[in-house]
């Protein structure tokens, strides 16, 4: 194991932490959506058929878990950039065709064309997404939920600071902003995507450095959450945003000092051992590359492949829950803004509320990967259980939207948010322990796909025909908590339904985890 120099599990960490916070430009559609219409003489449906095609390129990750597995097999630990590589041609190519539409560099595209564009540049994100979690998983296996809260919770934070950008170098130039895009995450992957490696390393003290790392993305967080709310109640000039950019860059730049600390700790450890500890150190470096080979033959014989995986009833359950949970959340966060005309909320209002969507996800991202790695540690629960604990408290924010009554907006999408994010984190987890890491970019990216056909059903099929049945007023608008009421009631029953489902698997695989898991983790803290 190398603990010098840029080749350390730390350095990793940071450059997959980096890339993450420039992969997330699905979430900045917004920004760009309405010039695209008006440049190319789009409607609202065909606008919205143009978005569909976004969230299946970002659900639809299975090639980039086969990458990573091709990529990454027989000892390939250094090869994780070939799946960025992968990621950052197709993010150039979609954004950059994209943005020639709109700027008028070729004719007008035909709209099969256009999709095709927005489909490749949404199915990078999946490819950055896989190479980042997995090898992140790879790299702290004892503390998968931790690392995966920390991956994902930076994705979810990447919409929020890409706009940040645009406001500072862009503001007001959405065409400007389409070139950054299909710029800005492509140099940022093909920067750092050399630094992205898997480690032979589990350390003891590996969570008090990811703790340290989770403190520094709550800083963010909070930072940018205060931004958003103050940004919508005052006005920041030029040199004020520039200022408040540049504080950005200082936090975004702190994951850097945790790792300078990780491994000037690791360095110390080896330069000036004690007694004991030199002789467990030459014992553990004569152990190391026969324990490495012995974990890889374990690794390969416990795992599943995507189609083994296909055939356990394991795999539908999560793809189920999935549906429901994260059907249910998208639905809602796409119908936000609209719920928020019907109940009488402002415009600012209804802003802020779909501004401050993406910090509740983080939240629940980072926080149920650490709570769940806590208890799993701390009392042996199985992972599965906070999957239901989460979606059972979604279903009561789902009734909480549909009551209508003052606040409850705001509640509800804290609580919805909150654990759609969750969902994030605790699959990818689950998907590790139950079927194994050696596949689990291929099998975990197949369960997202369950994402858009939740939100299909419910967004189209549930909230859109319930929305245009109760709807009478002045251009098929509606206005009143009987607009929303029933389909967030739906939603609700529907997320139960996910949460028994979880409920269904911890007991079916509660003895797997106190046999295997939870042993593999007592193992690994005591070698």
């Amino acid at each position: 194991m190398e603990i010098s120099g840029f080749n350390n599990k730390w350095v990793s960490t940071v450059a997959s932490v980096w890339i993450q916070c420039t992969s997330g430009s699905l979430y900045t559609f917004s920004i760009y959506s309405q010039t695209l219409k008006s440049t190319q003489g789009y409607d609202q449906s065909t606008l919205d058929i143009v978005s569909v095609f976004k969230d299946i390129g970002v659900n639809c990750g299975v090639l980039a878990g086969f990458l990573y597995y091709y990529a990454t097999a027989d000892g390939g630990g250094s090869r994780p950039w070939i799946v960025h590589l992968a990621g950052a041609i197709q993010c150039f190519l979609g954004y950059f065709l994209m943005w020639a539409a709109v700027a008028g560099v070729f004719p007008r595209p035909p709209l099969p064309a256009m999709c095709f564009f927005m489909l490749v540049a949404a199915h990078a994100q999946s490819f950055f997404n896989t190479a980042n979690v997995v090898t992140g998983v790879r790299n702290f296996p004892s503390y998968s939920g931790t690392i995966v809260g920390i991956m994902k919770g930076f994705l979810g934070l990447s919409g929020a600071i890409l706009i940040q950008v645009y406001e500072t170098i862009f503001n007001e130039q959405p065409t400007s902003f389409l070139l950054m895009l299909a710029l800005l995450p492509t140099l940022n992957s093909l920067l750092f995507m050399w630094f992205v490696r898997i480690h032979n390393a589990d350390d003891e003290v590996d969570k008090k450095h990811l703790n340290s790392l989770s403190i520094v993305t709550l800083f963010l967080a909070t930072y940018l959450m205060l931004k958003i709310v103050l940004e919508h109640i005052f006005t920041f000039q030029f040199p004020l945003q520039v200022a408040s950019f540049i504080l950005l860059l200082i936090l975004l730049a702190s994951p850097l000092y945790v790792a300078i600390r990780a491994q000037q700790r690791e360095s110390r450890k080896i330069l000036h051992p004690s007694v004991t500890e030199s002789d467990q150190l030459i014992s553990r470096s004569n152990q190391e590359s026969e324990d490495f080979d012995n974990e890889r033959r374990r690794e390969s014989e416990e795992s599943l492949n995507l189609f083994q995986a296909l055939y356990t009833i394991d795999f539908w359950i999560l793809f189920f829950a999935t549906a429901c949970g994260m059907g249910t959340g998208l639905a809602t966060v796409n119908n936000i803004s609209q719920i928020g005309l019907s109940l009488g909320y402002t415009s600012l209002e209804t802003t802020i509320l779909v501004s401050l969507w993406s910090i509740w996800n983080f939240f629940g991202r980072l926080g149920a990967g650490y709570v769940s790695d806590y208890f799993l540690h701390a009392k042996g629960w199985a992972r599965p259980l906070f999957m239901f604990i989460t979606l059972a408290t979604m279903s009561i924010g789902h009734v909480v939207i549909a009551s209508g009554l003052p606040g409850a907006l705001f509640a509800g999408s804290v609580l919805v948010g909150v654990c759609y994010g969750s969902q994030w984190s605790l699959m990818p987890t689950i998907t590790s322990e139950i079927f194994g890491v050696v596949h689990m970019g291929t099998i975990f990216n197949a369960i997202t796909i369950a994402s858009p056909v939740g939100s299909y059903i419910f967004s189209v099929r549930v909230i859109g025909y319930m929305y245009d049945k109760e709807a009478s007023g002045e251009g098929g608008t509606c206005t009143g908590t009987y607009c929303f009421m029933l389909s967030f009631l739906i939603m609700a029953f529907a997320t139960l339904l996910g949460s028994l489902a979880a409920l269904g698997l911890f007991f079916r695989r509660r003895s797997f985890y106190d046999q295997v898991v939870f042993r593999r983790l007592q193992h690994s803290s005591s070698g």
